[in-house]
This record gives structure tokens, C-alpha cells and sequence, in this order.
């Protein structure tokens, strides 16, 4: 895995991450779901790898995933003795370490390829799951946030329902099953909505269209 690759790789650990999650809230129980949760760092680790180059892991940055895998190894303690807002912090962290780096090699370096392409791609997802989390930590804090959600569910309950609406006010569909009430989770709302309209109108339908000015040059020489 290096640079020409590696968005490739993020891709698809992005994609198992989300798969699993919805997975394991559809055909297990809640101790599966928090065991998906705590095993999906793992996958984190994968994308940590492939962000920005080989010497990441001396990085700074890569104290987050090695302090998730710890706290997942003891997620069932921490959880009971109401630590999970100390998980789901770590997980904010590493979301949106691992979104910069991902911004700064498709945006700051070297011509745009398909693999900066797919960066793209995975920087809109690591957005959604960025935002994910804050819903989960706003529900979990203040729990009128979002009155179709319990005010009784655990992190890992609660946080594939707001990876489903995250995505779906990131597109901005907006179905209405899940609905904020409180003016925080309001302005997260509307403020996720927003970036991700201006990220695909403006960030990736300029990133396409140097790719494709790009090739036509090429084939006219």
C-alpha cells in the first residue's frame, strides 16, 4: 500500500465499517453490536495505515486508534461504569485526524488520479461518520436531542441509528423518521446538510472535472 493506492484500501475499510455496523443491529442482539463496534477498530487501523504514508504510524496522530483498540479491549467496564462518552470522544478524534490527513493528500498534493478521486469519496464518508458521533454524544448528553431515539440505549445502540441519519441529512433526502428538537442538534443538523452540499458541488465536481481536463490533454498530445 502507498500513495497511488491507498484510497483504494480506505474505500473498502469505510465500507465494512458501515456494513457491519448495519449488519449486526439487524440480525444480532446488543452485546453483538457492541462487540461489532469494539472489533471495527481494527478496520479503523486499516484506513490509519493507507491515509498518508509510511511513516505514519511514528505519527502523533496514531496515538488515537492504538487508545481506541485499548478502551475497546475494556468496553464492557467502561461502558457500565459510564465511560462511553470517553469511547465515543476517542472515536470523534481518530474520525477527524484521519479526515484531515485524507484532505491534505487529495487536495495538497500532486496531480488528481483516480485514487485521489476515491479520496474524495472516503472523505464525504469519514464527514458522515464525523457527525455520526457528535449526534450520538448529543443524544447521549442531552437525551430530548432527537425524541425518536430511547433515552435509555447505550452508545453502540444508538450510534448505527445515527450513522443511518447522519447519511441521510448529508444528502440532504431528509425522510423524517429522526428529527431533532433541541436548537444544538438543530444547527448540526442543518450545518451537516450544508457542507455536504457545497463538498459535492464544489470539492468534487472540481476534482472530476481536473481529471478529466487532465486526460483530454493527454490524448490530444
Amino acid at each position: 500500500m502507498d500513495e497511488r493506492d491507498n484510497f483504494v484500501y480506505l474505500t473498502f475499510a469505510l465500507i465494512l465499517l458501515l456494513l457491519s455496523t448495519a449488519a449486526a443491529q439487524q440480525f444480532f442482539d446488543q452485546s453483538m453490536q457492541r462487540l461489532v463496534q469494539s472489533t471495527t477498530v481494527m478496520t479503523l487501523l486499516v484506513a490509519v495505515w493507507g491515509v498518508k504514508s509510511k511513516n505514519f504510524i511514528l505519527r502523533k496522530a496514531f496515538i488515537f486508534p492504538v487508545a481506541i483498540l485499548l478502551v475497546a479491549l475494556f468496553s464492557n467496564w467502561l461502558d457500565d461504569a459510564g465511560f462511553d462518552q470517553f469511547y465515543l470522544l476517542l472515536l470523534l478524534s481518530f474520525f477527524i485526524s484521519t479526515a484531515i490527513k485524507t484532505a491534505r493528500q487529495v487536495l495538497f498534493t500532486g496531480d488528481i488520479d483516480g485514487n485521489k478521486i476515491l479520496g474524495a469519496i472516503c472523505l464525504y464518508l469519514l464527514m458522515g461518520l464525523i457527525w455520526a458521533v457528535l449526534y450520538t454524544l448529543l443524544q447521549l448528553e442531552f437525551s430530548g436531542s432527537f425524541p425518536a431515539m430511547s433515552s435509555h440505549s447505550n452508545w453502540f445502540t444508538l450510534f448505527p441509528e445515527f450513522i443511518y441519519f447522519s447519511f441521510v441529512t448529508i444528502t440532504t433526502l431528509g425522510f423524517g423518521d429522526i428529527s431533532p428538537t433541541l436548537p444544538v442538534a438543530r444547527f448540526l443538523v442543518y450545518l451537516e446538510a450544508i457542507v455536504g452540499q457545497f463538498y459535492l458541488a464544489i470539492l468534487v465536481a472540481s476534482l472530476v472535472g481536473s481529471r478529466m481536463s487532465s486526460l483530454s490533454s493527454h490524448k490530444t498530445k
